[in-house]
């Protein structure tokens, strides 16, 4: 964080303070400064992410039955077509018949969406979720 601060006040009504409030007690912030940064942090990382080629990182989780037929291979060769931005993968066995793979990304935010789109859409795969942020 820069050394310099801006201070700035807000006027919002009793009722939604006291929300607010209670929700920054339930996430562990120590002020409502700290909570008010995130918010502004998360509303600019969705708007950069609405421009493509935003330079972004982000997980995927994909949970499949890793008996599917050729599933696992197909998984990991779509992996390999997107190399260039795949940073790293971990694979678990959730249980007898479920796996899941867990993929992190880093790159422009379209390539992104393109390769999670594509894995997550491979035929067997039973839930797939993106968390994509920007770096900056």
């Amino acid at each position: 964080m820069s050394s310099k601060v801006t201070r700035f006040g807000v006027s919002i009504e009793k009722e939604l303070a006291e929300k607010f409030d209670s929700h920054i007690e339930q996430e562990g912030y120590g002020n409502r400064s700290e909570a008010i940064r995130d918010l502004i942090r998360e509303h600019l990382s969705i708007e950069q992410l609405g421009t493509d080629r935003t330079p972004a990182v982000a997980s995927m989780s994909l949970i499949y039955d890793h008996h599917h037929r050729e599933l696992p291979d197909m998984l990991n060769t779509l992996q390999h077509e997107y190399q260039q931005i795949i940073v790293s993968s971990l694979h678990v066995h959730v249980d007898h018949d479920n796996c899941m793979e867990v993929v992190i990304f880093k790159g422009p935010n379209c390539w992104i969406k393109k390769a999670a789109n594509r894995l997550m859409a491979t035929r067997g795969v039973k839930h797939g979720k993106l968390t994509m942020t920007t770096v900056s």
